[in-house]
């Protein structure tokens, strides 16, 4: 796959390239690097080519990891995969952006913490069980509950469509987001991973989560 080098400059060709169609400027697009399974120096490696965003699913296997990563500067780590509220502390002791809040009872867990936290309202798009988030039925309520918490500042919304080998299969989800976004006055959008960024900056994604382009296949 070549160096970590040529495949974050692939990627933010790729970024541009789809930010060009979309008559975008891709400097709205925030490249959110996922190290979830990798050890700390990959991340370090991609911070030292300029990465300052990045992306962990677990918090129990990032909390292994952010002591090694405490030096340096600037960075910033996202929760991307789902938080029992059980775990809302550690969490938010851990990151400083949590991107799956789905609930007024996550939101506020996050809250008493008593940590300043970005969050974004994760919605489920998809049919699948397995998929976590809010209804998007449910969405005002969550907003308002979320806006009522003095320590969260509301960025925007993510989705995790489900997967597909066809990058085109999630444009329909892509768009939903965006209009569910549109309509409540919410300006950012997670979406979008390796294989059909594209189409999520064609859609309006603000924030794309990418990973196996850039590390390759994740060690298990």
């Amino acid at each position: 796959m070549g160096t970590l080098c040529e495949r974050l400059a692939a990627v933010r060709e790729r970024i541009a390239r789809a930010a060009e169609r979309a008559r975008r400027d891709p400097a709205e697009i925030a490249l959110l690097a996922v190290t979830k399974l990798f050890p700390a120096a990959v991340v370090r490696d991609a911070y030292q080519l300029g990465l300052r965003e990045f992306g962990e699913n677990y918090v129990q296997e990032f909390e292994g990891k952010a002591p090694q990563l405490a030096d340096l500067p600037g960075a910033r780590f996202h929760l991307i995969g789902h938080l029992q509220s059980n775990k809302s502390n550690q969490a938010a002791e851990l990151f400083q952006v949590i991107q799956t809040v789905d609930s007024p009872k996550l939101a506020r867990r996050l809250n008493g913490a008593g940590r300043a936290l970005d969050v974004m309202l994760e919605v489920k798009l998809s049919a699948e069980e397995a998929k976590s988030g809010a209804d998007p039925a449910a969405l005002a309520q969550l907003i308002e509950a979320v806006r009522g918490c003095r320590n969260l500042r509301l960025l925007g919304l993510m989705t995790m469509p489900p997967w597909t080998e066809d990058p085109e299969a999630a444009r329909p989800c892509f768009r939903r987001l965006r209009e569910l976004a549109e309509r409540h006055g919410l300006r950012q959008l997670s979406m979008g991973m390796s294989h059909d960024l594209e189409a999520a900056i064609e859609e309006g994604a603000t924030c794309v989560r990418v990973g196996t382009a850039l590390f390759g296949q994740r060690q298990t």
